[in-house]
């Protein structure tokens, strides 16, 4: 057998250890700063109201602080240096919890704070009674030590990284993206085409075999819907409607459609699976867990980018502070930087294809300029948040009531063109468009879930599974997906318009929790992006994300997209099914000159742009659009027939 490694220059070798020194720095990084609270910062959170009238709320403000601070003294809380995150959220957790205890002990023993008026007088209910704080208004809530605690973490750090954001941001990122760069550029003087070399016997590209492909889904999904029942506030009701519909799938797709023992497929050859895609998998993974439930957790990051938050939101505000970073800055910053990077790998690899070489350059454009900074420039001009590119129901929040109010509170008419163009998207944008041109326009040119798939994914796409069960699951899911959005939406919509909290006895706040939890952490993070290495690069469009479903239906009943085929040059070679990153056997459309016409087909293009043959083209046609999906254009010979035309 031919060697497994390809020749790599001096230059290359270099970019990988410097890629690799700036990925261990930035894990590191995590376990560099210690943690020393101080009173002020602790108590800020609870200071009253300015202008607070009501006058329990202040007496309550300060009686809070005022535990806070015994506690505190009682733990060690100020006066104990904590070397991590970990010993820093035990400590506050223990504080917060002495506190919490001692100031609902008070209240029921002393009795509820009743209200006065501006004279001090006691007010009264028309009855006579007095007007008296509910329990709930007083107590020390848990939700609010969840909601702070990342902020006193970040306040509370000391260290290298805190003291010199900038030098671990180029020892990272930089760093990083340099080592990728000096990988990267050397293609450029290979012969351009496609050369597989080994992708399925590499290390880090060859995907995992049947047994450890079942392991990590099992295992990733059930440890998802446990954590729901916590995530949830330990109400099990979600996380076991949940469950019941993944196991009814499960039994559709292998007892009902007869697949159980049959069409299970491999990603690559017999063997031991790819031991370092596995570490990449779970290096992401654990990223996800972390960015998304336990940002608490990577203050450190969240301080190494913050000079960078501020330096934008001040430029464009020209305001002299403020704009401290979120995780969701750092995420968005990692996003972009991986995408341009490994945009240039892309183009690299593809550039014998001018598709490829516009089509990588738009998604870099939509995700640097939509999907990054005109949002940060927005709310640095005290604007909503938005991604004019991001459109319902992969943007899944566009009709919560926090989210409309926004949109219609923002002073102008900016909100309301931001609210009318979104609608406008769904409407008519996208039927339009996936009429015109197929949902390529979209998924593999502006999107921004796509973009990563497209540019950090690549290296994985052959790892997609063709399997027919595998398309009888993705069939089942994504559009169950789709239809949850739905049903979440309509019953969001529902609440907004008449006040109400709920819908047939169900909370429209669960719903929409555990649907941000599930489908919009779970699947399209942890899933969706983790599991790149493991099952390919479009995890999360192929079986989960609802606007693919949507652009999916039209395109396969109402687009003029198809890709032709011409049977008679192909040579069975299988290029095109390998390097097919949403699953389809593409070879087998080929074999027979049968257009591909597929709900799932992103218009990526890569299948033309491997064939050595020319035997497929991205096309839009009105003509035979009810057919072509059956069409068949295929020479046969036989001693009887002679020499026809199949179709």
């Amino acid at each position: 057998m031919p060697s497994k490694s390809t020749n790599k220059s001096a230059i290359q070798y270099l970019g990988l250890v410097l890629f690799a020194i700036a990925l261990l720095i930035f894990t590191a990084m995590l376990g560099l700063d210690n943690y020393k609270f101080t009173e002020s910062q602790l108590i800020a959170p609870f200071a009253p109201a300015e202008g607070e009238t009501v006058y329990w709320k202040q007496e309550a403000a300060t009686f809070h602080q005022a535990h806070l601070k015994i506690a505190a003294e009682e733990t060690g809380l100020l006066t104990e240096t904590m070397r991590s995150t970990f010993a820093a959220e035990k400590k506050l957790k223990e504080t917060y919890s002495i506190a919490q205890a001692r100031v609902k002990e008070f209240y029921e023993t002393e009795g509820l704070p009743q209200d006065v008026d501006e004279e001090g007088n006691p007010k009264t209910n028309e009855d006579g009674t007095p007007v008296t704080a509910q329990i709930w208004q007083v107590e020390l809530p848990s939700w609010k030590l969840e909601s702070e605690r990342t902020g006193w973490i970040k306040n509370a750090a000391t260290g290298p990284v805190s003291d010199n954001p900038w030098l671990f941001f180029l020892l990272t990122f930089g760093l990083g993206a340099l080592g990728g760069l000096l990988y990267i550029i050397p293609k450029f003087t290979a012969k351009p085409g496609i050369k597989n070399d080994h992708i399925f016997h590499n290390p880090l590209t060859r995907g995992l075999d049947l047994s450890w492909r079942s392991l990590f889904l099992t295992f990733t999904t059930v440890g998802i819907l446990v954590y729901g029942f916590y995530y949830m506030d330990d109400k099990l009701f979600w996380p076991a409607v949940t469950g019941v519909i993944a196991l009814v799938i499960i039994a559709l797709v292998l007892f009902a459609h007869n697949s159980f023992g049959r069409d299970a497929r491999d990603a690559g050859p017999e063997g031991l699976s790819g031991w370092l895609g596995i570490l990449a998998g779970t290096y992401f993974i654990g990223f996800y867990v972390l960015l998304y439930w336990a940002s608490h957790h990577i203050v450190a990051w969240v301080a190494m980018v913050s000079p960078l938050s501020e330096g934008v939101y001040q430029f464009f505000s020209g305001k002299e502070s403020g704009g401290e970073a979120s995780q969701w800055f750092l995420y968005g910053l990692m996003y972009t930087t991986i995408m341009i990077v490994m945009g240039i790998r892309m183009i690299s690899k593809y550039r014998h294809n001018k598709y490829q070489i516009i089509r990588t350059i738009s998604v870099m454009f939509f995700q640097l300029a939509f999907a990054f900074m005109i949002p940060e420039i927005l709310v640095a001009l005290n604007k909503p948040w938005y991604d004019f590119k991001n459109i319902w129901p992969l943007d899944y929040d566009f009709f919560f009531s926090w989210s409309i109010d926004g949109f219609l509170n923002t002073p102008g008419s900016l909100g309301l063109f931001m609210l009318g163009w979104g609608i406008f998207l769904i409407i008519v944008g996208v039927p339009l468009m996936v009429h015109l041109v197929g949902k390529r326009w979209y998924c593999s040119w502006v999107c921004g879930c796509g973009g990563l798939a497209e540019t950090m994914g690549d290296p994985w796409r052959q790892l997609s599974d063709k399997s027919l069960r595998a398309w009888k699951f993705e069939r089942y899911i994504i559009h169950g997906v789709l239809v949850a959005a739905i049903v979440m939406t309509g019953m969001t919509l529902y609440t907004y318009f008449t006040g109400t909290g709920e819908l047939f006895g169900i909370q429209t706040g669960g719903i929409q929790k555990w649907y941000g939890f599930l489908i919009g952490a779970g699947f399209a993070g942890v899933v969706g992006t983790g599991f790149y290495p493991l099952m390919g690069n479009r995890v999360w469009c192929r079986f989960g994300c609802p606007l693919a479903a949507y652009l999916g239906l039209v395109q396969r009943f109402q687009s003029r997209f198809r890709i032709t085929t011409n049977g008679s040059q192909c040579i069975s070679c299988g290029n095109c099914s390998t390097h097919c990153e949403m699953g389809i056997d593409v070879r087998h459309y080929a074999q027979r000159g049968q257009d591909i016409v597929r709900a799932s087909c992103v218009g990526c293009g890569v299948c033309a742009a491997v064939c050595p043959r020319g035997v497929l083209r991205l096309e839009n046609s009105s003509e035979d659009v009810a057919t072509r999906a059956e069409t068949e254009r295929v020479i046969h010979i036989s001693e009887e027939g002679g020499v026809s035309l199949m179709g």
